[in-house]
């Protein structure tokens, strides 16, 4: 399943409803590519799957920008850090982009805990892991 879920023209992310929510198993399964892992306490639990899944939808919802996609999944001690990588300014031609990556931490049930950009860059460049 491919993670990536760039948003298509009038604001619209392709495949996600506005909410974070999994009532629907359908939706759950469409999202992480399988079956809805055990419950916790009532509460899901996500995989890193899931997780990039989330980070995507939320931080494209947070910011209003196109987002390209996830580079980064890792545990952390409380849950999850997604990094996304978004769209900050749009050129002509896109090679003159100018695309940001944003840290997204989220809990174990997959709740936002906080975000951040962490850095800028061109999209001609590529990402040298710096401000640019």
């Amino acid at each position: 399943m491919p993670v990536n879920r760039g948003r298509r023209s009038g604001g619209e992310t392709r495949g996600y409803a506005p909410d974070d929510s999994y009532d629907d198993e359908d939706d759950y399964a469409e999202d992480t590519g399988r079956a809805r892992p055990a419950e916790s306490g009532g509460r899901r639990r996500l995989t890193a799957v899931s997780a990039g899944s989330v980070a995507l939808r939320q931080i494209a919802e947070l910011t209003g920008k196109d987002v390209e996609g996830v580079t980064l999944v890792r545990p952390s001690e409380n849950g999850w850090t997604v990094e996304v990588e978004v769209v900050e300014d749009h050129r002509v031609p896109s090679s003159g982009d100018t695309l940001g990556i944003y840290a997204v931490d989220l809990d174990s049930q997959g709740d936002l805990t906080s975000y951040r950009r962490v850095r800028t860059y061109k999209r001609a460049r590529g990402d040298t892991g710096g401000v640019g």
